[in-house]
C-alpha cells in the first residue's frame, strides 16, 4: 500500500511556494440547495485552519433573500477566532455589506465584478457599469479603513450569453481593482470552459500591461475536467495563488452550466508531488472533505479526497 502522499517530483521554473486560497465555506456553499447552520459552518472552517490553511472565505454579508445559505455570516465570525494569524474574507458586495462587516469584526473583504454585461445583470442586478463602480467603491472604502481587499473577476474566460471574452476586458478590469486598493485579482474561469492555452494567452496579456505576476490569483472550475491542467499553465507563468473548495463543493449557482469548484485536495496532492510547498496537509482536508460530505449528505466530487480515505 502506498504512502498517502505523492511521490515528489519537483520542476524548474515553477513557484516553490503556492498560496491556496480556501473558498468551500462561501464560494462553495452557497451554490448548495442545503443550507448549513452557523455552527457547522464555522466548524468547517475551524477544520480547515487546523489542516494548515491560512486564507478561507468565511461567507458574505448579502440578503438572506438572494443567498439563503450564507445567513448568519457573523454568527459564523463569532465563532472564530480572527487574531489567530488566519485570514478569513468575507464578500461584501456593497457599501451596506461593508459596514455589516466592519461591525462584526472582519478585517479581509472581498468584491466581485463582472467583465460581462449579461453577467453583470443576472448575477450582480445592474448593468455593467453601474455594478464595477459600486465595487469599486467598497474596495477603495475598506482599503482606507484598514482593510485588505481582494478582487474577483468573473466570466474571465467566456460568458454563456455572449460567448468569447476578449482578454482586454480582464486586463481593464483587473487594472481598476488594484487601483482600487485590491492586493490580489482572482481570474475567474466561472463556466469552467477555460483550457491551458487560453489561461496562458490572459495570464500573459495581463502581465504584459504590467500587472504584477504576484497580485494574480485563479479560481478554476471542473465542468470539463481542466481545472488541474489551468493551474499547472497559470504555474508555469508564475502564478502562486490559487483558489480550491474542500470536496469540490459548490460552482455557480447564476451560471448554469458550471459545476463544482476544483477541489482543495486534488491541488494539494499535485503541489505536493511537484514539491511546491503551502503548508497544508493534504489528509487533513481529506478528512474534512468527507465530513463535509456526510454534513450536506451527499457525496462530493474529490477523487483524492475518496483515495486517500478508503486507503
Amino acid at each position: 500500500m502506498m504512502d498517502s502522499l505523492p511521490q515528489i517530483f519537483a520542476q524548474a521554473n515553477l513557484p516553490t511556494q503556492v498560496k491556496v486560497y480556501e473558498v468551500s465555506a462561501r464560494d462553495g456553499l452557497q451554490a448548495e440547495s442545503l443550507t448549513l447552520p452557523a455552527e457547522v459552518r464555522a466548524q468547517l472552517i475551524s477544520r480547515l485552519g487546523g489542516a494548515g490553511l491560512r486564507s478561507i472565505e468565511a461567507g458574505s454579508f448579502v440578503s438572506p433573500k438572494a443567498v439563503p445559505q450564507m445567513a448568519d455570516t457573523r454568527a459564523v465570525l463569532d465563532e472564530l477566532d480572527l487574531g489567530a494569524g488566519i485570514s478569513y474574507p468575507v464578500l461584501t458586495p456593497n457599501r451596506r455589506g461593508l459596514d455589516d462587516a466592519m461591525a462584526a469584526g472582519a478585517k479581509d473583504i472581498a468584491v466581485f465584478v463582472s467583465v460581462t454585461e449579461s453577467f453583470s445583470r443576472a448575477n450582480l442586478g445592474d448593468g455593467l457599469e453601474v455594478t464595477t463602480a459600486r465595487n469599486l467603491d467598497v474596495a477603495t472604502a475598506a482599503t482606507k479603513a484598514g482593510m485588505r481587499a481582494r478582487g474577483y473577476l468573473s466570466m474571465v474566460f467566456g460568458d454563456p450569453w455572449e460567448g468569447p471574452v476578449d482578454p482586454q476586458r480582464v486586463v481593464t478590469a483587473a487594472q481598476q481593482l488594484l487601483a482600487a486598493g485590491c492586493s490580489s485579482i482572482s481570474l475567474g474561469d466561472t463556466i469552467g470552459t477555460a483550457t491551458p492555452g487560453h489561461v496562458s494567452v490572459v495570464l500573459q496579456a495581463l502581465i504584459d500591461s504590467g500587472i504584477p505576476v504576484e497580485a494574480i490569483a485563479l479560481h478554476t472550475h471542473n465542468t470539463y475536467g481542466q481545472a488541474l491542467a489551468n493551474v499547472y499553465a497559470a504555474l508555469q507563468l508564475g502564478v502562486s495563488e490559487f483558489d480550491a473548495s474542500a470536496g469540490g463543493v459548490g460552482g455557480c449557482p447564476f451560471a448554469g452550466s458550471a459545476t463544482g469548484n476544483l477541489a482543495t485536495e486534488d491541488l494539494l496532492w499535485m503541489l505536493d508531488g511537484l514539491g511546491i510547498s503551502t503548508g497544508v496537509d493534504v489528509r487533513a482536508v481529506a478528512e474534512t472533505s468527507q465530513w463535509l460530505s456526510q454534513q450536506l449528505g451527499k457525496p462530493l466530487a474529490s477523487a483524492t479526497s475518496a483515495a486517500i480515505v478508503n486507503q
